[in-house]
């Protein structure tokens, strides 16, 4: 496989890449082309968000569900899509809450969250492909395990990072991370249907900045 990775993220994930779970994804990805379904993101974009956030500059990890299934959206950035593109419902309502948090945020004009990947929000998908028009198609077919296990191996490696869980799927990762050494944010998902009953109000974005303060990281400029 020739893989693009970013070389810190290559060296955790390698072994991985080689487990039988993952050569089945990866037929099961070359089948679903070959019979002519769109895959999204684009295979080049599909590790977007380790290429983004090296393993030893990751502070915030936001852990979304999986890619968007419209056109040009998904990039392999979680909850972001590509400039040129409307911002989706929830992203709208991050924005809405972001600029309730943070006094000075101004909503952008495009939903490309690469520079907060590129500040240390790790931007991570629990399944990293979708098939169009099919949300959650590509669910339990490998990618669980793989993105379980970059985040466990965050967790056992790295120190004093802010995981910001919104809905029960991301929740559902809480059993990975060592609360002992680090800093857990749950929040309602931000969907229309479920940001009412907890997101809006939240103030994780401001709550992120001052833990990672307290521990000796610089903040997010969470302007875009």
């Amino acid at each position: 496989m020739a893989l693009q990775l970013e070389e810190s993220w290559k060296e955790i994930l390698k072994e991985e890449f080689e487990k039988p779970y993952m050569k089945a994804l990866r037929e099961f990805l070359v089948a679903e082309r070959e019979a002519g379904k769109v895959v999204y993101p684009p295979g080049s974009l599909t590790f977007n968000a380790f290429n983004h956030t090296p393993f030893g500059k990751v502070k915030v990890v936001l852990i979304g569900q999986d890619p968007y299934h419209g056109p040009g959206q998904a990039h392999g950035l979680s909850f972001s899509v590509q400039k040129g593109v409307t911002p989706p419902p929830s992203l709208k309502n991050i924005f809405k809450e972001l600029q309730s948090d943070i006094t000075s945020f101004k909503i952008p004009s495009h939903g490309d969250l690469t520079k907060w990947a590129d500040e240390g929000v790790l931007l991570l998908n629990a399944t990293l492909t979708v098939r169009k028009g099919e949300p959650a198609s590509h669910h339990n077919k490998g990618w669980e395990k793989f993105t379980d296990y970059a985040i466990s191996e965050l967790s056992a490696k790295r120190q004093g990072l802010v995981f910001l869980l919104w809905g029960k799927n991301a929740q559902a990762k809480e059993e990975l991370i060592d609360t002992g050494k680090h800093f857990i944010l749950k929040a309602a998902h931000p969907s229309p249907y479920a940001a009412n009953n907890g997101f809006f109000g939240c103030r994780h974005f401001s709550k992120a900045n001052d833990l990672l303060i307290k521990n000796g990281y610089t903040a997010i400029d969470w302007q875009l």
